[in-house]
């Protein structure tokens, strides 16, 4: 059966009746661009950067997948569309399995919610409305990984019976201004260190500037100092780089290019050289950054002077000097997140079986998940784990 499907005759009547939301398939992303691009443009809407349409579809354009994409829209009675939802179809074990657009490079997969009021439309209404649409649609089960619990301060309905991750995210609220806001989230012992650290850095190597890159050129300069480095980060920790891989790198290359990014990057440089001391990447919406990647100069020289934590510092100035109202470093434990950040966001992973098949390959994934998450939050566990893969290297 194709991906793309619309619930009709008998199911949409009988969902108009019951009061229940009317699901709708749409194959492909242009069939879904004109309402998509309208939710995203409202400011009652409740969305992560991740689901803007130009971040998807220039993942999906990039990895190959654009032909098993298909968009999920549910409906209430009166045609309004209160929930959109990208996925990609792919066969699995024999069985279709629709999961969300981005992998791990996106920290968020929660749907856009076209008002407060639609993310507060209870989850047994969406998994049931899913469900139609699946059977529909032919799908077995829905993988819905790295659902936040909150967003923004709003429930979000598909994480209510998820099964929690092996990691959280972590993020702060932006204020009304920029210094206060820099005050707030570094303490004072931190802003001492720190402008102590620039000015030697200063001293050593000239004069620095914080740069967000303005064009397409200026954002693949970064993106090839961001390489780099990261790859010496890989080579000495021995073990593959993510992004040696020519789809997401050419993915990278597309989400940052135009006049409305939606990822954006950031460096610290050496003035007069232009040299990248230090990069930052995040998925971009006009409320919020999203921190996806970043990475410094290794060479002692300069990484004594903390050249990503001054450029963190700048980072925060400059994401609240320019009206965004959230900030999150993304999924997984670090310290420069932990010293910053004052909210954890919880994220669990959401299964909806829709066959019998997904629902026994469902119970086999949440085992997977539920020993992926002790072992990550059990450090004896997770350092035997850590030596396994040494010896299995090469």
């Amino acid at each position: 059966m194709a991906v793309g499907a619309q619930i009709s005759g008998t199911g949409m009547i009988d969902a108009r009746a019951s009061g229940a939301l009317v699901a709708e398939v749409l194959p492909g992303m242009a069939a879904a661009e004109a309402v998509w691009r309208r939710i995203e443009a409202d400011p009652a809407s409740l969305q992560t950067p991740y689901q803007r349409f130009d971040w998807v579809m220039a993942y999906l354009r990039a990895t190959g997948d654009f032909d098993r994409a298909c968009v999920v829209i549910l409906r209430d009675q009166d045609g309004r569309a209160r929930l959109l939802l990208p996925l990609i179809v792919q066969r699995t074990y024999g069985l279709r399995i629709a999961r969300t657009v981005g992998d791990t490079h996106a920290n968020y997969h929660m749907p856009l919610f076209a008002t407060r009021d639609a993310a507060a439309i209870p989850h047994g209404a969406i998994l049931a409305a899913l469900i139609r649409a699946g059977r529909s649609a032919g799908i077995d089960l829905y993988a819905l990984p790295h659902q936040p619990r909150m967003w923004d301060g709003a429930a979000n309905p598909l994480a209510a019976t998820g099964e929690p991750e092996a990691s959280d995210g972590y993020g702060l609220m932006l204020g009304p201004d920029p210094d206060a806001t820099v005050r707030r989230v570094f303490s004072a012992d931190a802003r001492k260190k720190l402008r102590s650290k620039e000015k030697r850095l200063v001293e050593a190597k000239g004069a620095l500037v914080f740069r967000r890159a303005e064009s397409a050129e200026e954002a693949a300069r970064f993106l090839g100092a961001f390489y780099a480095q990261k790859a010496a980060r890989f080579a000495g920790m021995g073990i593959a780089d993510p992004y040696a891989e020519p789809t997401i790198r050419a993915f990278l290359g597309a989400a940052t290019a135009g006049p409305d990014p939606a990822v954006e990057m950031y460096a610290l440089c050496l003035a007069e050289s232009g040299r990248v001391l230090a990069t930052f990447g995040g998925a971009v919406s006009e409320r919020r950054f999203s921190g996806m990647m970043t990475a410094f100069d290794a060479d002692p020289e300069v990484s004594r002077f903390s050249p990503g934590d001054l450029l963190l510092q700048h980072l925060v100035h400059d994401q609240t000097a320019r009206c965004r109202k959230g900030f999150d470093l993304g999924v997984g434990e670090a310290r420069y997140k932990a010293s910053i950040c004052d909210e954890t966001i919880g994220l669990v992973e959401t299964l909806v079986p829709v066959s019998p098949p997904g629902r026994a390959y469902g119970a086999l994934r949440r085992g997977f998940t539920r020993a992926k998450r002790r072992i990550k939050r059990d450090p004896r566990l997770y350092a035997a784990l850590q030596r396994l893969r040494k010896l299995r290297r090469p």
